[in-house]
């Protein structure tokens, strides 16, 4: 008889990423793997793609004997959470799964009172984990156990890197990594125009814009630099750059950053009430 490991509820685009990238790096087998999701559709493409078993019913996933994923919307969390309640989640052994939260201003507080007794990790990932480069921040709950902790961050290294946090930092996390990659987008959406509006054709510009960002960011992270000396080592007296970065400056392009992290963890803080 197949043994279901890992039981994710929600097949959206975050979820997919991680189940595409569990089963490439055969973290699991697909056979290994139950998802419920409410669309046909979905549910059609799941198994096409990955082979993973599916369903349309929640509580089928709770057979899950490692790993049972929340990938849903923070809005149905209720509903969902009061249909599982009906299932006595645990074997006859008394063993829980681990549940993992991906839901965003779902405190540790509300998952274990949903899930009594279990233990309970609240991860924040972002979407670069689509192509496996995400950045997970992992809050563990208080059943977490060691062995507990490292399934989950094998689990999110799948799809990148991963840092353990105390849940207090979680709304921070949110503002920087979580909602980071839409100030990434804008900034190399701008870059582009800029590149246009000095004459180069859109698809250049493009493609010039996203890989200096991409090799800036390669080069921090191998050398270990810090960012402001890269600048330093780039700004020569009189030259283009600093003629650059002037005009950032002028725009407060380093508060707009620093706002937007701000509000997007005020946003989180908000939403977690």
């Amino acid at each position: 008889m197949t043994i279901i490991k890992f039981g994710m509820i929600g097949g959206g685009v975050m979820g997919e990423a991680l189940l595409s990238r569990l089963i490439t790096e055969k973290i699991y087998q697909p056979k290994e793997v139950l998802v419920s999701e409410p669309q046909p559709q979905r549910r059609d493409f799941l198994i096409e793609r990955y082979g993973v078993g599916v369903t349309e019913n929640n509580r089928e996933v709770t057979v899950a004997t490692e790993v049972i994923f929340l990938a849903i919307k923070p809005q149905v969390f209720a509903e969902v959470t009061a249909e599982l309640a009906e299932n006595d989640m645990a074997d006859n052994s008394g063993f829980q799964p681990m549940i993992v939260s991906i839901l965003a201003g779902v405190p540790l507080s509300k998952l274990e009172a949903a899930f009594p007794g279990f233990p309970v990790v609240r991860v924040m990932p972002n979407t670069p984990a689509t192509v496996g480069a995400g950045m997970s921040a992992i809050a563990p709950g208080k059943h977490i156990q060691s062995h507990h902790l490292k399934l989950a961050k094998g689990i999110f290294q799948a799809v990148g890197k991963v840092v353990e946090v105390p849940e207090s930092m979680m709304d921070a996390v949110t503002g920087l990594s979580g909602s980071g990659p839409g100030y990434v987008a804008i900034l190399i959406e701008a870059l582009t125009d800029g590149g246009v509006y000095a004459g180069l054709p859109r698809s250049i510009a493009s493609q010039l814009a996203l890989q200096t960002v991409l090799g800036t960011a390669k080069l921090l992270e191998e050398t270990g630099m810090h960012p402001a000396e890269l600048k330093d080592r780039v700004t020569s007296p009189g030259g283009t750059t600093i003629a650059g970065i002037a005009k950032l400056e002028t725009a407060g392009f380093r508060s707009a950053l620093i706002e937007a992290v701000k509000a997007a963890y005020l946003r989180s803080q908000e939403l977690g009430k």
